[in-house]
């Protein structure tokens, strides 16, 4: 069993990355449904929150059906982290995790995400303050290091548990590597291989096959899976890991009927969430290519859906696929 402060995982628990425009509540109720463990919001700016902006205030959103979940928070000023956690706390979520890890440039320009790498103390400490100004779990999601010459991410991992934190999340790639070239997980082994080591390390990054899952757990033995990408427009990749961790067998191929299903019932969820249908809409596009890879000539289908600006035009062209290639 893997504990995340008193909240008890299954062995080798899954968990929905935190991802910007993708990680909202219709599709994390989604990836819920189909397995997912543990779940994690958009990443919140706290001056975003603090300055009260709407779009901030609305990633608050979380609903009972998704717990345990956690609120994903990114910033490089200590008061402004220290207000953010008291505005967090009010939408009773399950875990506080620090985003210490997102490469976009307008994060790091700032200090925070991965631009906090550039200075590990003040990673410690406000881990540390954060820790200490809740009685929720405070957990951490960050990268190897800066670059391949400012790995210290073992050094990192248990300085961050000395302070508190409750489990940490690595994704294996520098700051420099952005999303390019291959994860290395063998930098996550080490941290979870530290003796003075004792509260849980999930890995991430290319966990984009249920082999992938099985390969983190076996041969690096790592606690967990934080899978992200893989799970876009494909909410049923953490049904397909658990399948495959039980059995050694795939499940079969997802129909075209089911993919139809689920990519209606996302864009009305959506659209709902949002209270409106132009936004639900737009918010839904990213995953329409995901939902439908793998069909051979879908290019026309797929134009249809990520054009239309008018729900019942991308439910009708729903339909037509489900005619022309079920």
């Amino acid at each position: 069993m893997v504990k995340i402060g008193n909240i008890e995982l299954n062995d080798f628990p899954l968990l929905l990355a935190p991802m910007e425009d993708v990680s909202d509540p219709p599709f994390r109720a989604l990836c819920k449904e189909q397995g997912a463990d543990v779940v994690y919001t958009e990443f919140i700016s706290s001056e975003g929150l603090i300055r009260n902006a709407s779009k901030s205030r609305k990633k608050l959103d979380i609903y009972e059906k998704e717990r345990p979940v956690g609120i994903q928070i990114f910033g490089a000023n200590l008061e402004s982290m220290l207000r953010t956690v008291e505005i967090v706390e009010q939408s009773k979520p399950d875990i506080i995790d620090i985003n210490f890890g997102c490469p976009v440039k307008k994060v790091v320009s700032k200090g925070a995400g991965a631009g906090i790498l550039k200075d590990i103390d003040l990673m410690v400490s406000l881990t540390d303050a954060m820790v200490k100004h809740t009685n929720l779990p405070i957990t951490v999601k960050t990268r190897l290091g800066w670059d391949t010459d400012s790995i210290k991410i073992v050094e990192v991992a248990e300085r961050l548990q000395d302070v508190g934190c409750a489990a940490i999340s690595i994704h294996g790639r520098t700051r420099a590597q952005m999303y390019k070239g291959e994860a290395d997980w063998a930098p996550i082994a080490k941290v979870k291989n530290n003796s003075r080591m004792h509260i849980p390390v999930f890995g991430n990054g290319d966990v984009n096959t249920p082999e992938r899952a099985v390969e983190m757990r076996d041969n690096y033995g790592l606690d967990g899976a934080m899978i992200g990408r893989a799970s876009i427009g494909n909410p049923w990749f953490f049904k397909q890991v658990k399948h495959f961790i039980e059995t050694g067998e795939h499940l079969p191929e997802i129909t075209i009927a089911d993919r139809v299903e689920m990519a209606k019932r996302h864009l009305q969820m959506e659209i709902d969430w949002k209270e409106s249908e132009i936004v639900g809409v737009m918010e839904t596009r990213r995953h329409y290519t995901n939902y439908f890879k793998g069909i051979p000539h879908f290019k026309e289908y797929r134009l249809k859906m990520v054009t239309s600006d008018s729900a019942q035009d991308v439910f009708d062209t729903f339909d037509e696929v489900l005619q022309k290639f079920a």
